[in-house]
């Protein structure tokens, strides 16, 4: 999401089944597998390592407000339940600004954290800064990678393989191809970059021609503004693509608006209930959902994990990724079912 990105454990399993690459690990289930499909940089500075069962200051920065880290909140919940000696702060920027995140992880490293989990708002930009807090504490990523900085590890979704898997959704969705927008806070998130990378692979060869990008600067009132204006000024646009969380409900109140239901064809990302209901009543073609609450709740547990001594939390390449799966109108019911559930609904 960025803001663009999932969520079981055993309360999900009925969703769709998992299965672990790299860090092991899981919530109420195992933690998915996936394909990494760029190189992960570990070697970050090898902190002390407390003594096991010592008290650690733990956090889990996101890099918006967006509802879909809500479900990240409750598997970082589920791993301080079950690690007693675990505080962590669960900080959301309100903006979703790499300043903020300055801001915050600055004042963190004051409170002498021990470990961080941040999905960077900006790694390209943001590189150099992550390198230095990685020398200062043990500095993992999710969601939202930088893959050339120090940090020890990334834990989350093979983002080119979920914009492969919009890509082919939207192909789907317009058999006879048309020109197509893409929506997101930020194209320069690591997350969106690979998303819309992935996207455009899909499309190569096809008669689906994804003609521009949008961006919002996570600002929800202007994501909806956003594809509201393309309705009007695009006329021979015919599908519009999500790639973060609230993209998905902000594209669909748009077309609803301008009555058309059913002529723009929307594929987004996540499982926001705008989006949910959208897919179920059909505004929305279909979703590509990710595993949030497995990010938080490895996060915690192998940041635990390795500051204990046990360096085998993070794997050699730095990569912990966890699948993504789509969901269709038949999907929607058994998926919140279960999504309520975890949510503890």
């Amino acid at each position: 999401m960025m803001l663009n990105r999932n969520l079981f454990g055993a309360a999900l399993a009925a969703a769709f089944a998992v299965v672990v690459v790299g860090c092991s690990g899981g919530d109420k289930s195992d933690t998915t597998a996936g394909t990494a499909t760029s190189a992960g940089t570990s070697g970050a500075p090898t902190p002390p390592a407390p003594a096991t069962g010592k008290p650690l200051k733990l956090a889990f920065v996101t890099n918006n407000s967006s509802d879909y880290w809500t479900i990240a909140h409750k598997g970082v919940d589920k791993a301080k339940a079950e690690l007693p000696n675990v505080s962590v702060d669960f900080i959301m920027p309100e903006h979703g600004t790499a300043a903020e995140q300055k801001q915050i992880v600055d004042g963190l490293l004051v409170k002498g954290v021990d470990g961080i989990a941040i999905s960077p708002v900006n790694p390209k930009n943001q590189t150099e800064q992550l390198s230095k807090w990685a020398s200062q504490t043990l500095l993992i990523t999710q969601d939202s990678d930088a893959p050339n900085s120090k940090r020890a590890c990334y834990i989350g979704t093979d983002n080119v393989a979920a914009g492969k898997q919009a890509g082919e959704e939207i192909k789907k969705a317009l058999p006879d191809g048309g020109k197509i927008i893409a929506f997101v806070g930020d194209a320069d998130a690591q997350n969106a970059h690979d998303r819309i990378d992935g996207l455009k692979q899909a499309l190569l060869g096809s008669k689906v021609e994804l003609v521009d990008t949008r961006t919002d600067a996570t600002d929800h009132l202007k994501a909806k503004s956003n594809a509201s204006d393309i309705l009007v000024a695009r006329p021979d646009v015919v599908g519009l693509v999500g790639i973060w969380s609230y993209n998905g409900p902000a594209i669909a109140a748009a077309v609803r608006d301008a009555k058309k239901v059913g002529k723009i064809k929307i594929v987004c990302f996540d499982e926001e209930d705008g989006t949910l209901a959208g897919v179920k009543d059909g505004t929305i073609s279909a979703t590509v959902v990710q595993q949030p609450f497995e990010f938080g709740y490895l996060a915690i547990k192998k940041l635990n994990q390795y500051l204990n001594g046990d360096k085998s939390a993070f794997p050699a390449n730095g990569l912990n990724v966890i699948d993504t799966k789509v969901l269709h109108a038949a999907d929607v019911d058994a998926f919140k079912a279960n999504l309520d559930k975890l949510r503890g609904k």
